[in-house]
């Protein structure tokens, strides 16, 4: 099954004068090893296009420009004397050095050569769209996040729909001041990472306007079964599933067969869209008739087991992954993988990682016995 995307292959532009190291870098110039540049979930990105995965396009603001942005603008040396000693625990305080921060942050212009570096990049980003100020995801992906054994994913901002240059510069200066959430400040107190060593990037990828959009597990997130893929979904963007707005529907899948083993569609009574008149995102009731339709069809529910299989088998380990199926495109090559990060919350288990080989043997056990049955009964399995 063939789910390449051509990429864009325009040169990389490097920063202002003196400064060699590049403000942009297109996600197919990236892979793991630009984590320090780029962060986890552009890094992820990037290997993913690698390997034939099917990405909507987009480009990276790296750190260095993040940080060259906070050097221009003079704010760095404020910014660590306000978090200087502030406690993890204490909220009021954590939230008053936030707001002053990320108010510091947003306020400050950028130069004149950064801006138009990104606004160069989102040009040729829109070129390759065919879309006239192509309308973009603008998504935080900081050094710490997307790693295994790292719980940083989702403590940063990502804002949809982003329509023109001018938004996207605004809404890169709120990703970058999003490094300083209340949320994350703690945690990184908490755990004992030094604030100066978490950097940021910013991505800046073409939206795909989702029907459908969701979150995939290649192992069941309830119980850590590593023979089943675990799809939950929703109407429009993904958004009403991953911030818990919706109980969405749920399918479990076999991964040896791709047979889906459970499924439940539930009521969804709100979905997150854009307003083509404001050309906003929002969220909206979903018609009363609407609310108990499967959200995702069969076809497309093997499909995107299929992809998860290809991603966990590259990364060697269960994977958290968002996905979307764009209405503006045909069947057969319509659904795109929004980001990939390696699965924590079992990963992280000690017991777990002892037991794996007998875990593994489990789930090929359960697969087969899974087959016999079906072939006893006539039931097609594959």
């Amino acid at each position: 099954m063939e789910i390449h995307e051509r990429a864009l292959q325009p040169a990389t532009p490097v920063g202002a004068a003196g400064d060699s190291k590049p403000t942009v870098r297109w996600f197919q110039e990236c892979d793991k090893s630009a984590i320090a540049e780029v962060g986890g979930k552009c890094a992820s990105l990037g290997e993913l296009i690698a390997m034939g995965v099917r990405v909507p396009p987009g480009f990276a603001v790296t750190t260095h420009g993040c940080t060259r942005f906070l050097r221009d603008a003079g704010i760095l040396p404020e910014i660590m004397a306000l978090l200087k000693g502030v406690p993890a625990d204490d909220i009021e305080r954590l939230e008053a050095v936030s707001a002053e921060i990320r108010q510091m942050i947003e306020s400050r212009p950028m130069t004149i050569e950064m801006e138009d570096e990104i606004a160069e990049a989102y040009r040729r980003l829109s070129v390759q769209c065919c879309l006239p100020a192509a309308p973009v995801a603008v998504r935080s992906s900081a050094t710490a996040e997307d790693l295994p054994g790292a719980s940083f994913a989702g403590q940063q901002d990502t804002y949809l729909w982003v329509r023109g240059a001018d938004e996207v510069m605004h809404h890169v200066r709120r990703c970058i001041s999003s490094l300083y959430t209340a949320r994350a400040i703690g945690y990184r107190v908490r755990m004992g990472f030094d604030h100066e060593q978490v950097a940021i990037s910013v991505g800046v990828q073409k939206m795909a306007n989702a029907y459908t959009a969701g979150v995939m597990f290649t192992m069941h997130p309830a119980n850590g079964d590593r023979s089943v893929i675990v799809i939950d979904s929703n109407f429009g963007f993904g958004e009403s599933v991953v911030s818990g707005e919706v109980t969405p529907d749920h399918f479990v899948v076999n991964k040896v067969t791709l047979d889906i083993a459970e499924r439940t569609v539930s009521r969804k009574e709100v979905v997150c869209t854009v307003d083509l008149k404001t050309q906003r995102c929002h969220t909206v009731e979903v018609p009363f008739e609407r609310q108990m339709v499967q959200s995702l069809i069969d076809d497309e529910v093997t499909e995107l087991a299929w992809m998860g299989k290809q991603i966990e088998k590259h990364y060697g380990r269960p994977m958290d992954i968002e996905w979307a199926v764009d209405k503006d495109l045909p069947a057969g090559g319509n659904i795109f993988i929004l980001q990939a990060r390696p699965e924590t919350v079992w990963s992280a288990k000690a017991e777990a990682a002892n037991a794996a080989p007998a875990a593994q043997e489990t789930g090929a056990t359960s697969a087969m016995q899974y087959i016999l049955t079906g072939l006893l009964s006539g039931r097609k399995v594959s």
